[in-house]
């Protein structure tokens, strides 16, 4: 017959009674309210060691009608990027004791539209949103939510509410409008599903109108697969450039990693970069700096908007921010050795 413990865990009282303050008192050290002092603060929490108390915030939050989280949703889970903006957005609010609860869209506006829904329901403090393009009802949702509404990573022609981002487009633009300086004419693009990756279809709309305002042609479009494009897709939409266009001069891919593919593609063919073409990714990850050669690339400062959005969601809650805020972000063009 199994055992059960049947001895009763700690109360806030028995850490009251240990530290010589009231449950209030409590309850208020471990919400890190700043009318308790840190020296309390720390005979409570030290107390609570001892004892092997937890908090128990649920109740607390239904008295006081707060939930203490941030709703975010990320198209991704394993792009290095949006753990960035995570990480950082993070680190910023758990210092206010807010934390993140997680929605994974997997680049699908039904599937944001799905987790934006079951998000709301939970009440949390702000929401935040990877994009600018929702589903009707989704924007519907976020519009009547009555809480912050963060959109990340664009700047939306009709913002919701609050925008940390920049433009795609122009980021690309940066790209193409370099390129062309140093004497690149004929340019590709490799780009994933334009009807899934938004942010990806800005890229690719920027590659065409920066090609167009040089007087250059711009049938040179390798569609990758569904987002996130891998290393492996990376390689083969290298190959179906060198099979489709072989006098392709540069190009430009939606992400590092899919740079980083159609670089060892090349390798794989004895192709040298950048003497016999040119690679540009988009994301300054990691790979893209270690690689040989290394990676001309976009750097989003992803960290950035992270923690821009965490002092924007502070901001509003400490009632600083009373009307939509915007944080223009501004990407850098990093050459590296895969472009003159």
């Amino acid at each position: 017959m199994p055992m059960h413990n049947s001895r009763k865990p700690p109360t806030m009282a028995d850490v009251a009674r240990r530290t010589g303050v009231s449950p209030m008192t409590v309850s208020r050290a471990f919400k890190r309210d700043s009318s308790v002092s840190q020296e309390t603060r720390e005979a409570v929490l030290r107390a609570a060691e001892e004892l092997g108390y937890v908090f128990d915030s649920t109740a607390s939050n239904l008295r006081s009608q707060r939930t203490d989280f941030i709703a975010v949703t990320i198209p991704s889970i394993n792009n290095a990027n949006f753990a960035d903006t995570v990480r950082a957005l993070s680190d910023r609010v758990s210092e206010r004791g807010l934390q993140i609860l997680l929605g994974y869209t997997n680049y699908d506006v039904r599937e944001e539209e799905r987790l934006i829904e079951q998000l709301l329901r939970r009440k949390p403090e702000a929401i935040v949103v990877t994009g600018g393009k929702h589903t009707p009802r989704a924007r519907k949702l976020l519009s009547n939510a009555g809480i912050p509404v963060i959109e990340t990573w664009d700047l939306p022609e009709e913002p919701i509410g609050h925008v940390v981002g920049f433009s795609n487009a122009l980021a690309v633009r940066e790209m193409v409008d370099h390129f062309v300086s140093v004497g690149y004419r004929k340019i590709a693009f490799i780009g994933g599903d334009a009807d899934r990756d938004t942010r990806g279809t800005d890229r690719r709309a920027g590659f065409i109108a920066a090609m167009k305002d040089h007087g250059l042609e711009a049938p040179r479009l390798i569609a990758a697969g569904p987002p996130p494009i891998s290393m492996r897709e990376g390689a083969n939409a290298m190959g179906q450039l060198f099979e489709r266009f072989p006098d392709t001069e540069a190009v430009i891919c939606v992400s590092d990693l899919s740079a980083f593919g159609a670089l060892t593609e090349c390798q794989r063919r004895g192709i040298t970069v950048p003497d016999r073409i040119a690679i540009g990714g988009f994301g300054d990850y990691e790979i893209g700096a270690i690689c040989v050669p290394s990676l001309t690339t976009i750097n989003a400062f992803a960290s950035d908007i992270g923690a821009k959005t965490a002092e924007l969601i502070l901001d509003v809650l400490d009632g600083k921010l009373d009307r939509p805020g915007r944080v223009t972000i501004r990407p850098d063009l990093i050459l590296r050795q895969t472009s003159r």
